[in-house]
């Protein structure tokens, strides 16, 4: 079955990740850096954060639950997000090159407003893109099936004609278990070899 469409995750794919700079920039040592990074993005509860069903406050006060000794620390490093999302040169190129050739390219992203809103560069690529789902606006987040079905019906797309690249494996493994043909992100050459092997080219 032929590849129609090209469906990319946000996050360690199009952008660069970059929770520990964020916390960095307020100043705090390595080993404060990953216990927030414990209490937070590498918790359940970050979860929440990309579901959209809380605001900032709820979420935060989530992530001192988790922790409640670095309260003060916790509420300081995510005052602000802006640079939590870096901006990858490559992104525009290379969806405009497969647009070019005549596939559709979407994203499904587990992805927070707060995030969206302190990292404006985003729109830039988004404007770029056919459409697709960012998390907190559809309150599921990857990998529930119900995020890989909620894309296929809303783009009326056929899984085996969709190939999905994010750099979780959890993610890969649901989006194959539905049907989709899916790529662990590690490079860019390891993914545009990939892709070639699929008749992406």
């Amino acid at each position: 079955m032929a590849i129609k469409t090209v469906i990319f995750d946000i996050g360690g794919v199009l952008v660069d990740f970059s929770w520990e700079n964020i916390i960095r920039k307020q100043g705090f040592d390595e080993d404060m850096v990953q216990r927030i990074g414990n209490a937070s993005v590498r918790s359940s509860a970050w979860d929440e954060f990309d579901r959209g069903v809380l605001d900032t406050k709820g979420i935060i006060d989530g992530f001192v639950k988790n922790d409640p000794e670095i309260e003060d620390e916790i509420r300081l490093a995510f005052s602000d997000l802006t640079g939590l999302l870096i901006k990858r040169e490559r992104t525009i190129p290379w969806i405009k090159e497969l647009k070019g050739k005549g596939y559709k390219v979407l994203v499904l992203s587990n992805f927070s407003k707060q995030a969206l809103d302190a990292n404006p560069f985003m729109q830039e690529f988004l404007d770029e893109i056919d459409g697709g789902i960012l998390s907190y606006k559809d309150k599921v987040i990857k990998p529930d099936r119900a995020i890989y079905e909620l894309i296929t019906k809303r783009y009326d797309l056929v899984p085996g004609e969709c190939v999905f690249i994010d750099d979780t494996e959890k993610n890969i493994i649901a989006a194959r278990d539905f049907g989709m043909n899916g790529i662990v992100f590690k490079s860019y050459e390891q993914v545009e070899s990939e892709l070639q092997a699929l008749g992406v080219c």
